[in-house]
């Protein structure tokens, strides 16, 4: 056993949880938002013509009066100062995945010497960091470093405090000089534009009122590992990677099912505890928090927000996940599949459209009109996502999430949609003609114990193999993976949603209003018809559903380079063109970033495999053959044949993997060198099974890498 392990397993073994008190220091109402420059703050710091002018730009997304800038400059410093911030920063979304900021200070040299504390309007609202190196896909040359960011009213400045510092972070968009989207935040933006229009002109053919307003709704469900810090930095696969590429499934991992929802451990809690402090200090409504289905699995869920501003969320919330690990000793792992045999993580994507006052569009109503609203954007999403089942798939697309679709515990790459026997039922009925104006109630579920309560039923269970499902009031879209920003996916959400809702509009507009509700009936048959062979309502894990898709001609894309092409086709571009939401020459980009970006990993992966098994697996193999053989050697020098014959035996085991390693070794080296991404997955899967194979016949005392049992239940 290398030292790094060994130290690392008897460090765990000895730590003791600290005992922080028996809980918050003050009530969450009154620490919410503490570190939030929102509404609350914003009425108390700034002149009132200036907040009403602000909250114009927010509530109804009203072009921000430049003349205010100032003033609202100087009040986000006086908040920012009185919090104890230095810099300031416009913290951005480039196209890597993850966020990014540049610092600066507000000081500004006087003439005696000294400093002045100075934030205008301009640097609010526009910054100008270096493009240079962040992933453009072509959209401008190498030497061209200008990029510019703008400010984001709709998503409330923050502070962001590190051990000694505390820095004014304002959220912006992301733009090449000459105004191309370099970042997920800007497409998002006009997606959700896009859609919110449309929708509205569809309500107003159904006799609502000019002043609504439509906005698109996300609640991101977050799955993530917590593993001891110790442990991983033994991992050299885990510490680049972010995934295991060598281990064996302990005998006991998640089959006894008891590590879902079970009572939380200690050191964990404390953890969890502490994250929710830190969001809820930001602002963002942490509201669940519990053991997900494998071991070293963990779950936190928040209440739905405006997407915008839940996409900003969701960020920080993976970096204060991040963060407050390692202050705990433990580090949290993101990727989608970090452990083989066992469930991934994925990041739920519950969408939703919902009106200014207050009703969720998505929600079956209790009157005909209610009703119609209903069932008139149910058939835009089915037609939607039958026709654009494709750009769906792309939207989460990559090498990592390549390992958990398709796998027990996440939908496959094939597209459908869920649901649930009542929707089906009325929609069968609207075919023949019997529906009803009023939708069918849940009832009471009743349990059999006279002393507990008549419980509600949903209309419908939950299908958890369906890629998108519908669950009551809004549609969850399972396959989005654990470390990806929910911008894509719902970037694409709302474009294909938008058009959807562009045509039926245009259709109920051109009827007289006295005969909408007919013709609302006949575009909904009629949808039914032609993109109904996207409802399904059975186990998307089986095989019969794989063969049955592939009948019905639906996609069934397995890898990220097959996924993304769909972003360049003719279609597609004009679609995205023509709701201005990504011009072609944006969309190309970004099939060139993300194609990179697939092959990047890979060979990072195919490197880190190589070195380990050169460096490490090896070497343990080498000693293990050099042991064997010397105590055979001692045993037919004694004439003692007992116990021989087994050592012979796994003399030959380690000896053939020995000769099957210096093989994958070859092989891997000239994949890397050729950049073969296909031949050096292949190889990464070969080299898998050896190294797994070796890990059950080496000497645990020899073998280099903390295994399986030790990193998903010693933390």
């Amino acid at each position: 056993m290398t030292s790094q392990r060994r130290r690392a397993l008897s460090n765990i073994a000895s730590r003791k949880c600290e005992d922080k008190g028996s809980g918050m220091e003050k009530p969450v109402t009154e620490i919410y938002g503490e570190e939030v420059f929102n509404l609350k703050t914003m009425k108390d710091f700034l002149p009132k013509p200036v907040y009403i002018k602000l909250l114009n730009t927010i509530r109804e997304g009203a072009p921000l009066d430049q003349s205010i800038a100032d003033d609202i400059a100087n009040a986000m410093k006086r908040w920012a100062l009185e919090k104890g911030a230095s810099h300031y920063t416009h913290w951005f979304q480039p196209l890597t995945g993850a966020t990014a900021e540049k610092h600066d200070s507000f000081i500004e040299p006087d003439a005696e010497g000294g400093v002045m504390m100075h934030f205008s309007g301009k640097s609010l609202t526009k910054g100008e960091p270096d493009a240079s190196s962040f992933p453009s896909g072509g959209l401008r040359a190498t030497f061209e470093a200008r990029g510019y960011t703008a400010w984001d009213p709709t998503s409330p400045a923050f502070i962001k405090r590190g051990r000694n510092s505390a820095t004014l972070c304002i959220p912006t968009a992301f733009c090449s000089y000459k105004g191309e989207a370099l970042d997920k935040k800007t497409p998002l933006l006009r997606s959700i534009q896009a859609v919110s229009k449309h929708a509205k002109r569809l309500l107003m053919a159904l006799g609502e009122k000019n002043s609504v307003r439509v906005n698109a709704s996300l609640g991101a469900e977050q799955e993530y590992f917590l593993v001891d810090k110790e442990l991983f930095m033994a991992r050299p696969d885990l510490l680049q990677t972010d995934r295991t590429l060598f281990g064996n499934v302990p005998a006991k991992h998640q089959q006894m099912e008891d590590h879902y929802f079970a009572t939380i451990r200690p050191r964990i809690l404390s953890f969890m505890a502490d994250v929710d402090t830190q969001l809820w200090k930001l602002g963002i409504p942490a509201k669940t928090r519990h053991n997900e289905v494998a071991p070293a699995q963990f779950e936190i869920a928040p209440v739905f927000e405006e997407a915008n501003l839940a996409v900003d969320h969701n960020m920080l919330v993976m970096e204060t996940l991040k963060q407050v690990a390692d202050e705990h000793g433990l580090v949290c792992i993101l990727h989608e599949k970090p452990f083989a045999g066992i469930n991934g993580s994925g990041k739920h994507n519950n969408w939703s459209l919902g009106i200014s006052d207050g009703r969720n569009i998505l929600e079956p109503g209790s009157n005909p009109h209610e009703n119609a609203i209903f069932l008139t954007f149910l058939g835009a999403i089915i037609q939607a996502v039958d026709l654009h089942a494709d750009l769906i798939r792309a939207s989460v697309a990559s090498a990592s999430n390549d390992h958990r679709l398709g796998a027990n515990e996440a939908p496959p790459a094939i597209i459908s949609i869920y649901l649930g026997e009542e929707l089906t039922e009325v929609i069968e009925s609207l075919q023949k003609g019997k529906a009803s104006g009023k939708a069918k109630t849940g009832g009471f579920m009743h349990i059999g114990v006279d002393a507990l309560p008549l419980l509600p039923m949903d209309t419908s269970d939950r299908n958890r193999t369906s890629p998108f499902a519908f669950t009551g009031n809004k549609f969850e879209f399972r396959a989005a993976g654990s470390k990806q920003s929910c911008a894509g996916p719902n970037m694409v959400l709302n474009t294909i949603v938008a058009e959807a809702l562009d045509e039926i509009a245009t259709k109920l507009e051109k009827a007289p209003a006295g005969k909408r509700i007919v013709e609302l009936q006949d575009i909904f048959i009629s949808i039914v018809k032609k993109h109904g062979r996207v409802i399904f309502n059975g186990d998307n894990y089986s095989k019969e559903w794989e063969k049955e898709a592939a009948k019905r001609g639906l996609h069934n894309m397995k890898t990220t380079p097959e996924a993304l092409k769909c972003i360049v086709s003719k279609e597609n571009i004009k679609l995205f063109e023509k709701y201005k939401v990504l011009s072609g020459t944006e969309l190309h980009s970004r099939y060139e970033i993300f194609m990179e970006e697939y092959h990047k990993t890979i060979m990072i992966e195919g490197k880190v495999g190589l070195n380990i098994v050169k460096t490490m697996i090896f070497p343990a193999a080498v000693k293990q053959q050099a042991i064997l053989l010397e105590n055979l050697i001692k045993l037919k020098t004694l004439g003692i044949k007992a116990g021989a014959e087994p050592q012979k035996k796994n003399l030959e085991l380690v000896g053939k993997a020995i000769e099957d390693l210096s093989s994958l070794v070859s092989r891997l080296e000239k994949g890397i060198v050729s950049h073969d991404t296909a031949s050096i997955l292949k190889e990464l899967v070969s080299a898998r099974t050896t190294v797994d194979a070796l890990e059950l016949s080496v000497d645990d005392e020899l073998w280099p890498l903390p295994k399986y049992s030790e990193l998903l239940f010693m933390y």
